[in-house]
């Protein structure tokens, strides 16, 4: 039996389910444990949880004296309603930056215990799939190009995080319901744990991988779908992309070389999310595309590697030119987008800081395309590697 309680009613030796309210609001990752260190107890008492969720058949149930203060009994814990406010891509992009920080810790303590032998932590996993998804329900292009600055080393943990909010925004841009969005944030946070399995010479290997060592790490999605079969509550979804995510359309993907309708709609979801994220990132190996760039790239593929009613409305869900994006327009200034606008796939918000005219930086200014009185458009996208803006990602992202 599953008791909500005040935390003021926590004691050691119960067993803590599920904290209630935001997952940025205590310092866990895990749930589903005993609380038997005094520390813990003391942690949660000092932070904004004030009410959680107890496993009385796995540990201590409230003194007989004190039941009154039960707030409530149920078999599954109850998850509170979302009340979400658009708020500006600044403030989001605040919020998003401290959500991929511990975001990023959430995961890597996932790996590490995956590769301890332990169950993944799916109440845990879920609090940071909400939070993540609230991100992308406030403001989209925030988390998704935060989490796209990633260093070489971090890549195998951001990316499940950036994976996750790409399939969120995917999911509602497919008009999925909320229980099938979250269902897909799920799949995106996971969609790599069998990668916690893999040597860490081969994982993070500088140079191009050996045939030998391809094979190894071509095992992960069926390593991850092994761990998570057995976890109780796992959801469908998350198994289904695990083990699917790299097939491809014309059957050439692995494990399984599904093709077309073989491959379901969620694992083509992921396909196209997993691939745009490890292009646009900096890999040991290579530095990442620019986003626009790497949009034009996955055109190119689309027909034998993705779906094209799932990668059209990937596009739709990034815009043609994402947040980070450089661009010149029609008055030869150059600016780098900062905010997708709802009327067009073309006329994003733009931050201008180059005069092509004057060959000099200027001050930057914001443009917004989409405006009535706007007179200027996207003429074309520019190569980064060409101008070498050692700013641009604090540009766009406001964030040194």
């Amino acid at each position: 039996m599953l008791k909500r309680i005040s935390v003021q009613e926590l004691k050691l030796g119960m067993h803590l389910k599920e904290f209630c309210g935001s997952w940025m609001d205590h310092p866990f990752w895990r749930t589903g444990f005993v609380l038997k260190n005094p520390k813990d107890l003391s942690l949660i008492l000092a932070s904004k949880i004030t009410e959680v969720w107890i496993d009385c058949d796995k540990g201590d149930d409230v003194p007989p004296e004190r039941k009154p203060h039960v707030i409530s009994q149920v078999t599954q814990p109850e998850l509170p309603p979302r009340q979400i406010k658009p708020v500006s891509a600044a403030e989001e992009i605040r919020r998003a930056s401290r959500i991929c920080q511990q975001g990023k810790a959430a995961v890597v303590s996932m790996f590490e215990e995956v590769r301890m032998g332990r169950a993944v932590d799916t109440g845990g996993a879920r609090q940071l799939v909400e939070e993540i998804a609230d991100s992308v329900s406030r403001n989209p292009g925030a988390i998704i190009s935060l989490a796209r600055l990633k260093t070489a080393d971090d890549y195998t943990y951001m990316h499940s995080v950036a994976v996750c909010a790409m399939m969120v925004a995917l999911g509602k841009q497919m008009g999925l319901d909320a229980a099938n969005v979250r269902s897909c944030g799920m799949a995106g946070l996971l969609h790599d744990l069998g990668k916690a399995a893999m040597p860490m010479e081969i994982l993070n290997k500088p140079g191009k991988l050996t045939d030998e060592e391809f094979a190894v790490i071509k095992s992960h999605p069926s390593e991850g779908h092994r761990m998570l079969i057995e976890t109780p509550g796992i959801d469908p979804v998350a198994l289904d992309v695990v083990l699917h995510h790299h097939e491809k359309m014309d059957g050439s993907g692995y494990p399984k070389g599904l093709k077309g309708d073989e491959i379901s709609q969620y694992a083509k979801m992921g396909a196209v999310c997993d691939v745009y994220d490890a292009i646009t990132s900096n890999r040991p190996y290579k530095l990442g595309w620019d986003p626009a760039e790497s949009l034009r790239k996955m055109a190119q593929w689309a027909d034998g590697h993705f779906d094209p009613m799932f990668f059209q409305a990937f596009v739709k869900s990034m815009g043609i030119y994402p947040v980070g994006s450089l661009v010149r327009l029609t008055s030869g200034r150059i600016g780098v987008v900062t905010e997708q606008t709802a009327k067009s796939l073309t006329t994003p918000m733009v931050k201008v800081f180059f005069s092509t005219k004057s060959n000099m930086r200027i001050t930057p200014v914001m443009v917004n395309l989409a405006t009535v009185s706007n007179t200027e458009r996207i003429q074309n996208r520019e190569d980064p590697t060409k101008w070498n803006f050692s700013d641009l990602n604090e540009l766009w992202s406001g964030i040194a």
